[in-house]
């Protein structure tokens, strides 16, 4: 009798550790299983991959260095196009839909400044175009994607704070109208920025050859990047986004005006978007289409990164990027095509790990 009480007594103790080690491991287990699939794919790029396009890196570094600035440009391209996304998004908890249709018309708007400033519609060589003739578009688009997004947030969204579902259903209509009027306004055709002369130049890497431009582009997401962040953490108006992020009862609680937050955060996005959509421009063109593939980009990025958070559209861009850059030069050459089913690997492990995003906050 002494004994079935002792072992009563001890028992519930025993399970409560049991259950706490099993959930210690729950928890840690998909962070070591990303670690274990991150430390396989660095040994196959490395010194495995023989039957890939590229090579691996120990017999072709020049390959591997290329692959890697492709990874490096393209991410801060994502990251200048996404960190408006998620700033809107952290603070005002409003998913704005129509990030991609200002993406797309700052690019146009851009191009069609740049002809003006150049003198010329069609075949724009890039001897033709100087620092200004870039940079002025730049921020002539940027304007006008950020003017029209305080607009929107102004007449359409500010009246339904707190309503996501209805807030991207208004965006959503928004974006389609935009897209009709955009194609009215400047046709159905491809357009391009042209970089300026001189950043066209090429530069060798291990003897293969790699565009000064998207170093140029590069340098200037870093710049944007630096700006942004010197913003939010230097800065009054800065610091009561954060704050904002954190707990926006609690700003409206200290007497701050939270629609004017609201409104700097939303002409500062759209701003950014504007910025994204001149760089996307400059890289690969604008289409119709490209407003729908760049706040797809975008939501990829926040999803990996994390709502709200600058770190997280940092290191979300940087790990799209990767991968984006990185699937198609190092998986078989035979399956090389199944480059994009890399992009939903990254989200299941990201997800798996932090369901919140790599530095999300649980709600």
């Amino acid at each position: 009798m002494t004994a079935t009480l002792q072992r009563g007594a001890t028992s519930p103790p025993s399970r409560r550790r049991t259950r706490s080690r099993w959930t210690v491991v729950r928890r840690r287990l998909p962070a070591a299983l990303g670690a274990l699939a991150a430390a396989a794919a660095a040994v196959w790029v490395v010194f495995l991959a023989t039957d890939t396009p590229a090579g691996p890196a120990a017999t072709n570094p020049g390959t591997f260095l290329v692959t890697l600035l492709d990874a490096l440009t393209f991410g801060g391209l994502l990251f200048v196009a996404a960190s408006g996304f998620t700033l809107i998004f952290g603070l005002m908890r409003t998913v704005n839909m129509a990030h991609g249709s200002l993406f797309l018309l700052a690019a146009y708007v851009a191009i069609r400044v740049q002809e003006a400033m150049v003198g010329r519609s069609r075949n724009i060589d890039a001897s033709d175009v100087g620092i200004l003739d870039w940079l002025v578009p730049m921020l002539v688009g940027a304007t006008v994607a950020a003017v029209l997004g305080l607009i929107i947030q102004q007449v359409f969204l500010q009246w339904n704070e707190g309503q996501e579902l209805r807030q991207a259903l208004i965006t959503l209509a928004i974006t389609v109208v935009l897209a009709d009027q955009m194609l009215r306004a400047f046709g159905g055709l491809a357009g391009r920025m042209v970089w300026p002369g001189a950043v066209t130049d090429f530069y060798s890497v291990f003897g293969e050859r790699y565009a000064l431009s998207r170093l140029f582009m590069l340098a200037v997401a870093v710049v944007v990047g630096l700006l942004l962040w010197l913003w939010l953490n230097r800065t009054s108006v800065g610091m009561v986004i954060r704050a904002g992020v954190d707990d926006r009862q609690m700003v409206r609680g200290l007497g701050i005006n939270i629609k004017l937050v609201f409104a700097v955060t939303f002409f500062v996005g759209s701003f950014l978007a504007g910025l994204g959509g001149v760089l996307g421009a400059s890289f690969a063109g604008a289409a119709p289409g490209t407003d729908a593939d760049w706040l797809l980009n975008s939501l990829v990025v926040v999803i990996i990164g994390g709502l709200g958070s600058f770190k997280g559209a940092v290191a979300g861009s940087l790990l799209y990027g990767t991968v984006v850059a990185f699937s198609p030069a190092y998986l078989p050459s035979e399956y090389s095509f199944y480059a994009i089913i890399m992009t939903f690997a990254l989200l299941a492990l990201v997800l798996a790990a932090r369901p919140q995003g790599l530095f999300g906050r649980v709600a």
